[in-house]
C-alpha cells in the first residue's frame, strides 16, 4: 500500500463545474469516541469556504459522515453525532476522513469501515487520518511506507503499539502522497485549509480561517508545542518520561510519582537521565516549564499570572525567581524579546 498512487493536487474549477458538484467533498468515518475538537475543526473549515459569508450552503465543498450502520457515533466527550450517508462507493469522493480519539477505541472502527477504508485506498482515494486517525489507519494496513503525524502526547503509545513506521511528532500535519495525517485539535483547521486553497482557493481558505479567529493558515512543518530540541534522546526511559512530564505541565508530578507511572525506580530514572541528557529529571521538568512559560510570553498577550499557573507555578513571584535564575531576566522583559537559543534544561 506504500505506492502513491495519486498526486494531492487542485482539482480544474471547469471539472468541476462540468461535473455539477463540488471542487472538494469529503467522507468522514468517525471512530467511537472520537475527538470532537478535531472533526469540528476540520469540518467547519470546509463549511465555511464552500459558500458565501457564513450561510453554510455546499456549494464549493461538500462533506458527509459515512455510516454501515447509520446509529449515532457518541465522541468522548460525550455528544453523540448522527451519520448522514452509507458507506457506499469511496471513490464518490475526493478524501476519505477518518477521525480518532481516545487510544483504546482505536481498534474498534467495525470491519465494514476497516473494508471500506481498504477499498478506497484500492481505489487512489487519498486517505487522512486526523488525531488518532493515523493509528486506525496504520491498523487496517494502510500506512505502511508512509510518514504519520501523531500529537507528541501518543508518541510513546503509537511507538508501543506498532513497528514499521516511524511517528512524526515535531509538526502539525504530514502530508506524504495519498496519505495526510494530522496532530488534531487545532491542526485539523489548518490541515482542512489546506485542502481547501489546492482544491478551492487561498481565499476561500483564509476566509474560513479568519472567521474561526484563526489569524492564518498554518503549514505542515510548523513544530507541534512540545519537547524542546535539546532534549532528544533514544533512551526509551527518558523519551517517555520527558513525555509525560509535557502531559502535566499545570500539575508537575515529582520523580517519585514519574518513576511509579513508568513502573520504574526513582533512582533508576535518575540514572537513566544522568546518561542520556547529563542532568536529573527535576531539572529537565523545570527546564520544560520554562521554556514553555517563555514561548507563551513572547507568543501570548497572557497575563504572567495565568502563564505561571499553566506552566505549574504556584505564582507569578514564584515563576519570576525561577525565570529569572534561568534567563538572567524577568518575565516582564521577555515580553515580545525572544531571547537566544538555548538548552531547556534550567539551573538546579
Amino acid at each position: 500500500m506504500g505506492a502513491r498512487v495519486r498526486e494531492i493536487g487542485p482539482r480544474s474549477p471547469a471539472i468541476a463545474g462540468a461535473r455539477g458538484g463540488p471542487r472538494l467533498s469529503v467522507g468522514f468515518i468517525l471512530a467511537r469516541r472520537f475527538t470532537l475538537c478535531a472533526f469540528a475543526n476540520f469540518v467547519d473549515v470546509l463549511r465555511l469556504a464552500a459558500d458565501e459569508g457564513d450561510r453554510s450552503r455546499p456549494i464549493l465543498c461538500g462533506w458527509s459522515v459515512l455510516s454501515d450502520t447509520m446509529d449515532p457515533v457518541a465522541s468522548s466527550s460525550g455528544v453523540a453525532v448522527q451519520p448522514g450517508d452509507r458507506l457506499g462507493d469511496p471513490a464518490r469522493f475526493d478524501y476519505i476522513v477518518v477521525v480518532g480519539g481516545l487510544l483504546e477505541e482505536t481498534p474498534n472502527i467495525g470491519p465494514a469501515c476497516t473494508r471500506f477504508l481498504q477499498r478506497a485506498a484500492a481505489a487512489g482515494v487519498p486517505l487522512v487520518g486526523l488525531c488518532t486517525g493515523a493509528f486506525i489507519l496504520h491498523r487496517a494496513g494502510l500506512m505502511r511506507g508512509y510518514r504519520a503525524c501523531v500529537s507528541w502526547f501518543c508518541h510513546a503509545d503509537f511507538l508501543e503499539q506498532f513497528d514499521g513506521l516511524e511517528p512524526v511528532s515535531d509538526q502539525i500535519f504530514v502530508v506524504d502522497g495519498d496519505r495526510l495525517t494530522c496532530a488534531g485539535g487545532a491542526s485539523s483547521a489548518h490541515l482542512a485549509a489546506y485542502l481547501v486553497e489546492k482544491h478551492v482557493g487561498r481565499a476561500q481558505a483564509s476566509k474560513s480561517l479568519h472567521i474561526m479567529i484563526i489569524d492564518d493558515a498554518l503549514r505542515p512543518e510548523k513544530p507541534q508545542p512540545g519537547i524542546p530540541l535539546e532534549l532528544k534522546t533514544d533512551d526509551p526511559m527518558v523519551r517517555r518520561a520527558l513525555l509525560l512530564m509535557q502531559q502535566r505541565i499545570d500539575a508537575p508530578l515529582s520523580v517519585a510519582e514519574i518513576a511509579r507511572a513508568m513502573g520504574s525506580g526513582k533512582r533508576r530514572l535518575e540514572r537513566h537521565f544522568r546518561a542520556a541528557l547529563d542532568t536529573s529529571p527535576q531539572a529537565a521538568f523545570l527546564g520544560i516549564r520554562l521554556a514553555f512559560a517563555r514561548h507563551l510570553l513572547e507568543a501570548t498577550d497572557k497575563p504572567i499570572s495565568t502563564i505561571a499557573v499553566e506552566c505549574g507555578f504556584c505564582d507569578s513571584s514564584h515563576l519570576s525567581r525561577m525565570f529569572r535564575r534561568r534567563y538572567d531576566r524577568t518575565p516582564s522583559d521577555a515580553r515580545g524579546v525572544p531571547a537566544p537559543a538555548e538548552g531547556a534544561v534550567a539551573r538546579p
